[in-house]
């Protein structure tokens, strides 16, 4: 892309984010490409399971193919409040479209994955884990899955934070990581969103109150260590459908939108129904594009 072509795309709003640019040598090689699709919603109706399969589709067919689908959470529609019929009905359709799927998976729980009853156990056998946290290493990145979800009723009721003993295993895990690879984390809720705040009249007290359950209520915890680790770059999620980036100490945060928009009844607030590209480099620099499939 020349200089006028860039430029051309500054009115449309579709200059994708830079994390580090500023500071970013030419001579940078790109080390992993990750699509990364969250907030699917699967379910039999509002024709989910026919524009899943185009998303997965196009994300598999452009020309600069993605190394890997990081799938976000909240791959289901609702197994919080709905009946164990309902919710296996809608993993169903999440076994038929992943038949599309040719790329390597690093899959994440929502919340909306979570049957009470039974917990996460019904989710970690549908997408194939072991655990609901854990890491890979993949072209010189660490890449570090957490689960965003503590439960607190069995009514479905849900708050988003590490208990101790996934807190105290990401602490151990960025103390063994050589402090030269750069890790990226992957979370359903997001552990710093700037969206969240507009995501419901959540003003109308004359002060902002944001809910626990939107946005990680151990938040100042999980910062207070990433900044003791500097090589944790960037971090991706979903939850909220909306779009946008916040840099806090060095740390990019990217809440990436949602494949079904509006729960697949179009845009969701100013976000449409997409998914994010994310480039990591080998200086530890990455790039963040949201790309639409063409649902209409």
């Amino acid at each position: 892309m020349n200089r006028k072509e860039w430029l051309s795309l500054v009115p449309l709003g579709l200059l994708p984010f830079v994390a580090g640019a500023a500071d970013a040598p030419t001579s940078r090689k790109r080390s992993l490409r990750i699509a990364h699709l969250t907030d699917t919603h699967l379910m039999p109706d509002r024709d989910a399971e026919r524009w899943m399969r185009v998303c997965i589709d196009h994300c598999q067919s452009l020309d600069d193919k993605p190394d890997l689908i990081a799938l976000g959470g909240d791959t289901i529609h609702d197994a919080l409040t709905h009946s164990e019929d309902e919710v296996r009905a809608q993993w169903d359709v999440w076994r038929r479209v992943k038949s599309d799927i040719r790329l390597p998976l690093l899959p994440c729980i929502g919340n909306h994955d979570v049957y009470p009853p039974t917990g996460k156990a019904w989710a970690m056998n549908e997408l194939g884990l072991d655990h609901p946290y854990y890491e890979r290493t993949l072209h010189g990145w660490h890449l570090i899955v957490l689960d965003s979800t503590t439960l607190t009723s069995p009514a479905g009721r849900y708050t988003a934070k590490l208990d101790e003993e996934q807190f105290e295993w990401l602490e151990s895990r960025l103390n063994a990581i050589d402090p030269s690879t750069p890790i990226l984390i992957q979370s359903h809720i997001p552990i710093l969103c700037a969206a969240a705040y507009l995501d419901g009249d959540n003003e109308t007290t004359g002060n902002w109150v944001v809910p626990g359950a939107w946005m990680h209520i151990d938040a100042r915890r999980i910062t207070d260590l990433f900044h003791k680790h500097p090589n944790v770059k960037v971090c991706i999620s979903g939850h909220i459908h909306l779009l946008d980036t916040v840099v806090y100490n060095d740390v990019t945060y990217h809440c990436n939108g949602a494949v079904s928009g509006a729960w697949w009844r179009g845009s969701y607030k100013q976000t449409g129904p997409g998914y994010a590209l994310i480039d990591l480099y080998d200086d530890g620099t990455s790039t963040r594009e949201y790309v639409g499939f063409g649902w209409v």
